[in-house]
């Protein structure tokens, strides 16, 4: 089988359009299969008055998974400062002022918030 560079490319190139068109296809195929199954879903959430909290998709920001980048939510404040700084109390290192009040002789329950 002899065949020259300028006949292998040709073949390629062929073959490489037939699988663009393949390509197309399967997705037209796709995208109309999945218009078919959103149709149906919808017909049964309707049939059966499902809600999205029955399908788990309400308040997904807020799951028990957090995405990489999201912070921690920080606690309630459980403590004031005379000049209106707070402390939630427990986590961490205690702030300054409260080191220094406790220093000073003052107790944790002068400063809660009631």
């Amino acid at each position: 089988m002899a065949s020259t560079l300028a006949d292998i490319n040709s073949q390629i190139k062929k073959h490489d359009e037939q699988i663009a068109q393949l390509r197309k296809q399967a997705e037209d195929l796709r995208n109309q299969e999945r218009a078919g199954v959103v149709e149906e879903l919808r017909r049964k959430i309707a049939e059966y008055g499902l809600t999205a909290s029955d399908l788990k998709l309400a308040g997904r920001a807020g799951s028990a998974k957090r995405s990489a980048g999201a912070a921690p939510a920080k606690a309630a404040a459980k403590y004031r400062s005379p000049t209106g700084e707070t402390w939630s109390g427990g986590r961490g290192r205690k702030p300054r002022w409260v080191t220094e009040a406790l220093a000073a002789g003052k107790s944790l329950s002068d400063y809660e918030i009631k």
